[in-house]
């Protein structure tokens, strides 16, 4: 397939995919919208005499042929919104997968429908919309030009489903105030995708491609005869108020939760939101996972709070940095060393204009137990270029710990097309970042670059980054300074044509990963190769892997791994292993076992994990995760615990009770966070959550017990009103 491209070198805007006589893929919307009732049941007949795409093709298992059944969708759209209709036939309707309700769930693993819209026509941002047969649904931010989702971002819309004896339909009602555009288009990017779980089957409109992704807009077609909007006034105001209590210890005494909180968001014009928090509050986000870290460097953990997630794709920095070089990480605000520090006030502009991508932060943090006030800000500006390239650069200033005169800037550049030797995916992008504090003296700078070639049959990479040792930026995230990082990935996924012996292998993926860090002055500090001699997914979607990692640990100074347990300095070479296999995320009963065993730091090490989800219906779903590590090594044993169980009890998707239930061995804690989300109104919300932690008392001795350690019970109520 091929683009039809006009000659711009910036800011340029695709007429979509094609199909093989050259003529672009295109559905033209119909007025209308106003007059639907939002039920799941395209039984109006404005539905039948709107223009439809009713022609999807097999990506998976066979790319390129029909589709096992047919799916029908239409476009109707009011001054102030779309309205999107899918009619999802199915001869075994019986067969269908679906159980999440809840909001947010991924829905990968069950019957789903995608649509994915790009309202500036630029080829590289989007929105991701999706709906489960039972009416769960998830959004996200089309990340990394394409490449990646940001599934925290949180839009407000609407969709209902209904079940038909021929299969199933779905209505999504997306309001224009929710998204952001390009106001002089009458032409978005469009496309969808279609998931049949139980086949393991991906159908899609247009770029029907194993190479290419639903995400990558620059593949997408034409959703056409748009309106022009009316936003009205584009003014959109939140209050909230918490009302609650907190007890931080078995002696303490109630501590007052209570406070109100506003969130206004101002549209400048149809594709600029300028947003405006005070005394924020974060109570309604859902806690982090705990997990076993049995490395040196501290764990990444993703942002979850609704403020900072609107724009992260224009925040986004760099290609091939992962978790290694964050410039800008939201989390250092409002956060210090795990504590919540108060967020008195924050301020955000983000937008798109004539195809450059700006977004600016400002944030004042009030005083914590051992914090002064401070004040954060970043400033990013990307410009696209070529066809799907951008070139950009990034600014923060700022230290939430107080130390002064702390900054860091750097530029960074991205080519990308999807039509690299006709018609693969090709990425390659180079970045630096400098920065300055007073308290900081050595090599300030990073560098790095990454070479991609992303593709369904042969993925391969090459990335290389060096950190200089005083690089240590106030607002974002740098777990090793002061090296340099190179890696080589070169993964071939077959997929083979018959049956192997007695298994039917839908792909394997024979993945080769050499990852070498060395210091700044020279000589290794850690190798590690992952091979994976087995990897093979079947038919039926389970799967089982066999993976062999030779690896290397100079240690230029002792660590503390275990409560007692130090590993001296130097130089370790073991090799390890990992047995895994899993049943289809599409079964009632699916899990993912996991056996990491050999060598580690002169000794032993195994590692027991599993991962279980057990779907009694919609209405009741148990998650667990465990995983245990024993550890043998001459400085001493030991054995690390983690458990989790989350019941989640979805009575429709507006309404879910989920609890959350943690212990680990290390911290010797026992965590519940309960949280009821009760959407009342697509504009009001309802939140009742507790939290109560337990922490065992003199581990280890014959007072080994639980004890309370701390409880929180809070009730927060947030309505937007729009004008």
């Amino acid at each position: 397939m091929a683009l039809v491209l006009p000659c711009r070198a910036l800011g340029q805007r695709f007429n979509g995919a094609a199909t093989a006589s050259g003529a672009a893929l295109e559905l033209r919307a119909a007025a209308g919208a106003g007059s639907i009732r939002i039920d799941g049941r395209l039984n109006e007949p404005l539905w039948s005499a709107a223009d439809s795409v009713g022609d999807l093709t097999q990506v998976e298992p066979r790319e390129g042929v029909a589709p096992s059944a047919r799916t029908v969708i239409r476009v109707l759209f009011a001054r102030n919104a779309i309205v999107i209709g899918v009619r999802a036939d199915d001869p075994s309707s019986s067969g269908v997968v679906s159980y999440a309700r809840q909001r947010d769930a991924s829905l990968s693993a069950e019957d789903h429908i995608t649509i994915v819209l790009g309202t500036y026509l630029d080829g590289r941002s989007g929105y991701v919309f999706r709906v489960n047969p039972t009416g769960a649904r998830y959004d996200a931010l089309v990340t990394n030009q394409g490449e990646g989702e940001n599934a925290n971002w949180d839009g407000l819309w609407q969709a209902a489903t209904a079940r038909t004896p021929n299969g199933w339909s779905t209505e999504i009602l997306i309001p224009i105030k929710s998204i952001l555009f390009d106001p002089g288009l009458t032409t978005w990017a469009f496309n969808v995708e279609r998931r049949i779980q139980r086949l393991q089957e991906t159908d899609r409109w247009a770029s029907p491609r194993r190479d290419y992704k639903v995400t990558q807009m620059s593949r997408a077609g034409r959703l056409s005869n748009l309106p022009p909007f009316n936003l009205g006034i584009g003014l959109s105001v939140r209050p909230s108020v918490t009302g609650g209590a907190a007890k931080d210890s078995a002696g303490a005494s109630l501590r007052n939760r209570s406070q109100a909180s506003l969130d206004v968001t101002q549209r400048l014009g149809a594709n600029t939101l300028a947003s405006l928090t005070i005394n924020t509050d974060f109570a309604e986000t859902e806690v982090d996972s705990r997990r076993v870290n049995l490395t040196r460097f501290p764990l990444f953990f993703p942002e979850k709070r609704t403020f900072f997630l609107e724009g992260t794709d224009i925040f986004d920095f760099g290609l091939g940095l992962d978790q290694d070089v964050i410039p800008f990480f939201s989390r250092r605000l409002g956060l210090f060393q795990g504590t919540q520090v108060p967020i008195t006030a924050g301020g955000k502009v983000n937008g798109r204009g004539s195809g450059t991508n700006f977004g600016a932060l400002v944030v004042r943090t009030g005083a914590g137990e051992t914090l002064s006030p401070s004040t954060g800000a970043v400033v990013r500006v990307k410009q696209n270029v070529l066809r799907e390239s951008s070139v950009g650069f990034i600014a923060t200033a700022g230290d939430p710990a107080g130390r002064s005169g702390s900054w860091l800037a750097g530029p960074d550049f991205t080519y990308q097309t999807s039509h690299f030797r006709g018609d693969k995916n090709f990425i390659a992008g180079i970045w630096g970042l400098r920065l300055g504090r007073e308290d900081l003296r050595g090599d300030r700078t990073a560098a790095g670059f990454k070479v991609d070639y992303p593709n369904d049959l042969w993925d391969i990479s090459l990335k290389y980054k060096r950190i200089g040792e005083a690089f240590d930026p106030s607002l974002g995230f740098v777990p090793r300074p002061g090296v340099h990082m190179a890696a080589l990935g070169v993964d071939w996924q077959p997929r083979p044509k018959g049956p192997i012996g007695p298994l039917r292998i839908r792909q394997c993926f024979w993945e080769n990963q050499l990852t070498l860090v060395a210091g700044q002055r020279g000589g290794w500090q850690s190798y590690r190769y992952f091979m994976a001699p087995i990897n093979c997914r079947l038919e039926s979607g389970d799967r089982f892997e066999f993976n062999i990692v030779p690896t290397g640990e100079r240690l230029s100074a002792p660590f503390e791994i275990a409560e007692g347990v130090t590993i001296p300095s130097a130089a370790y070479h073991f090799p390890r292993f990992r047995l895994e296999a899993g049943l289809a995320p599409k079964r009632r009963l699916s899990a993912q076992a996991t056996w990491w065993f050999g060598g580690f730091y002169g000794g032993s090490l195994n590692q027991y994990q599993l991962t279980a989800a057990w779907k009694l219906s919609p209405l009741f779903i148990v998650e667990l995760t465990g995983e245990r590590d024993v550890g043998h090594l001459a400085q001493g044993n030991f054995v690390q615990d983690l458990l989790g169980t989350r019941l989640r009890m979805n009575l429709s998707p507006d309404l879910q009770l989920t609890s959350f239930l943690q212990y680990d061995s290390d911290s010797h804690a026992f965590a519940t966070n309960t949280r009821l989300r009760w959407t009342f109104r697509p504009l009001g919300e309802l939140f009742v959550v507790y939290n109560h932690n337990l922490r065992t008392r003199d581990p280890g001795t014959l007072r080994d017990e639980l004890g309370f350690a701390s409880s929180q019970l809070l009730v927060k109520a947030q309505y937007a009103f729009r004008y």
